[in-house]
Order: C-alpha cells, then sequence, then structure tokens
C-alpha cells in the first residue's frame, strides 16, 4: 500500500505541475515563473495536509517530487505551442491530478490515524489547495470558487471509497473506484455544465 501511495502522488505531481505550468505558459511567465507555479500547484495541497495531520510535508523527504517538476516544465517547453492551443489539455491534467490527489491525501491520513471524515476532508484539501495557490499566482479567481463542481468532485471520491471499504472491498479497489469517480463526477459536471447554485444578495 505505502507503494501504491507513492505511485499515486508522483502520478498526482506531474498532472498537477504539467496544469499549472501549461496555465503560467499562456500567461507567458518566464521559465522560472513556470516552474514556481508548476510546483506549488503539485505540492501545495499536500504540504497544507501534512502540516496539518502533524507530519514533515512529503516533497520535504524526497527530491524526485522536486524533479518530477522540472520534467513537467520540459514538456510544456517542448510543447509549449500546442498545449496552449487546447484548452482541454488543461483540463484533463487538472482533473487526473484533483483525482490521484485525493486518494494519496485520503491513504496518508488515514495511516496517521485520523477518523475516516478527517479523511475526506485531507483528500479534498490534497487535491484542491494546489490549485487554488496557482490561481492566485497566475492572478485568476481560483476554480474552486467558480461554478464549476471542483472539491465536491473529491468528497464524492472520499464518500464512494469509504462505502467500499465497509462493505468489504479491498482498499486497492477503493482507491480505483474513487480515483474514476472523481474523474467521472468532473467531466460529467463540466461536460453538462452541472454547478451548485451561486450566492445572491439582494439589493435593498
Amino acid at each position: 500500500m505505502e507503494t501504491l501511495i507513492l505511485i499515486i502522488e508522483f502520478l498526482g505531481t506531474f498532472a498537477a505541475a504539467i496544469s499549472g505550468t501549461r496555465l503560467a505558459a499562456a500567461k507567458r511567465f518566464d521559465w522560472f515563473g513556470g516552474y514556481v507555479v508548476g510546483l506549488a500547484t503539485a505540492i501545495g495541497g499536500g504540504t497544507l495536509r501534512d502540516v496539518m495531520i502533524d507530519q514533515t510535508p512529503f516533497w520535504m523527504t524526497k527530491s524526485i517530487y522536486i524533479i518530477c517538476t522540472g520534467l513537467a516544465l520540459l514538456v510544456v517547453i517542448v510543447f509549449k505551442k500546442y498545449l496552449v492551443r487546447l484548452n482541454n489539455t488543461w483540463f484533463i491534467f487538472d482533473t487526473f491530478g484533483l483525482a490521484f490527489f485525493t486518494v494519496a491525501g485520503i491513504h496518508k491520513t488515514l495511516m496517521a490515524g485520523f477518523p475516516f471524515w478527517v479523511a475526506i476532508i485531507m483528500g479534498c484539501i490534497t487535491g484542491a489547495a494546489g490549485g487554488i495557490i496557482r490561481d492566485v499566482l497566475i492572478n485568476e479567481v481560483p476554480l474552486i470558487f467558480r461554478k464549476e463542481i471542483y472539491a465536491l468532485c473529491s468528497i464524492v471520491g472520499g464518500v464512494a471509497y469509504k462505502l467500499l471499504v465497509m462493505m468489504g472491498y479491498a482498499e486497492e479497489v477503493a482507491s480505483i473506484s474513487c480515483f474514476v469517480l472523481v474523474v467521472l463526477v468532473r467531466v460529467l459536471a463540466v461536460k453538462y455544465k452541472i454547478s451548485l447554485p451561486h450566492l445572491k444578495v439582494e439589493n435593498t
């Protein structure tokens, strides 16, 4: 299971880093700026999670995550024109990053001995917080606060994980199901323009 978590975190880091670096490229950031945005996107949520559950941030014990972000930067530099032209490329990597990190956040929180309701919250923070930091750095309103369903996808996936474990399924099955469900909910929400009601204040 520990190996599975490392694989999930690595894939999530790569997907999130490409998402952040690609948006930085669209904003015409330089290479260093692109790397910083990609790194913040990739490690932001996991760092916040680890601090909250009183553990050393994951990227401070293994340099692979820093290297992984560098590889993502290289991919964006090489395929920059192609990636910037494809709006759905950002969406795909952002969604995969959200799903990978949701699973990793749930696993790590449970391994630290916290109850499952905390694990669901930490899964959501791991998946969504990096995107918030990314959007702030590129001067955009964070996606989580806009009309698209985003963090709610993590919560749905986390609840499904818990139900599957309660039903006796293996953690690997629950993890894969959680990942697939997060991706599926986000894709369907965007495709069919499903969103939560907006807050409205009546003028007096």
